[in-house]
């Protein structure tokens, strides 16, 4: 297991990612947060890895931004077909506003800054797959995969035993597990763990497992949860360890009264007042 916790340069990890995506994101963000750029050259690098940062950091942008680009990188040499590149699995079903934000924006904004720059783009598909989907749309993506599909740990299981279905699953390369620290001991996450092995010996090709994890410890377990073992030993990962690199800005404020000499009442009533100015 490699551990990473020092800072990386902005251009360092802007080279990793082709110039309408690096376009878009510094037209949408401006600049990557300590845990996207510390991320995105080593899930680039096809590395196994485990981020770990505070919530609101960035994380599942990183890990989608950094495939986005992979799979247009796909299209570029040829080589993107109708299939599933890309499982999502959550432990949430209700993931419309994080979707929205994290994938559905940074398709779109990619394909219109490639377009200013005269480069053509597919449309990458997303599609869910959860208890609530309807068998219509069950059937719908069996003829029609998309590129990536989003799930949960149990639905996970189920398409892997729909015949149908599963054969869309050997084209899988890229596994993505959200909110780690949810399922890593739990019933959940020991299920989760036979279906992502079950997954690796259909595709008969190592996958790639990104993980994401709020504050949590110790991050080596976590990451071992992740990437399972092979003949008895666990698969390399690079742990992304930001969780302590949120910016911060930290002042120190004083009443207005000689807090030595002065009465208690007079010393909490300023208190009170300074408090109440910064609220």
């Amino acid at each position: 297991m490699k551990v990473i916790t020092e800072l990386v340069r902005e251009d360092e990890a802007a080279r990793y990612l082709r110039k309408y995506s690096l376009h878009w994101f510094r037209r949408r963000y401006r600049s990557f947060t300590p845990a996207q750029a510390m991320a995105i050259p080593q899930i680039k690098k096809g590395h196994n890895v485990l981020i770990s940062s505070p919530t609101g950091s960035g994380k599942t942008l990183a890990a989608f931004l950094a495939i986005i680009d992979e799979l247009y990188g796909m299209y570029e040499s040829g080589e993107l077909d109708e299939a599933i590149y890309v499982v999502y699995v959550s432990p949430l079903r209700a993931l419309n506003n994080d979707m929205r934000k994290n994938l559905i924006e940074p398709i779109k904004g990619i394909r219109e800054v490639a377009e200013e720059l005269g480069i053509e783009l597919p449309e990458i598909k997303v599609a869910v797959r959860t208890s609530d989907t309807s068998s219509y749309e069950k059937q719908k993506m069996v003829r029609n995969p998309p590129h990536i599909l989003i799930t949960t740990p149990e639905s996970l299981s189920i398409a892997l035993t729909a015949p149908k279905f599963r054969e869309r699953l050997r084209t899988v390369r890229w596994v993505i597990v959200d909110e780690i620290h949810e399922l890593a001991n739990s019933k959940r996450g020991a299920h989760l763990s036979l279906s992502l092995e079950r997954l690796e010996e259909l595709t008969e090709r190592e996958l790639q497992r990104i993980g994401l994890s709020a504050t949590i410890a110790p991050l080596e377990e976590v990451a071992k949860f992740l990437v399972g073992q092979v003949n008895g030993r666990p698969r390399d990962c690079v742990i992304i360890d930001a969780r302590f690199l949120k910016p911060m800005e930290i002042e120190v404020l004083c009443p207005n009264v000689d807090i030595i000499r002065a009465p208690a009442e007079e010393i909490n009533e300023a208190i009170y007042k300074l408090l109440e100015g910064v609220i």
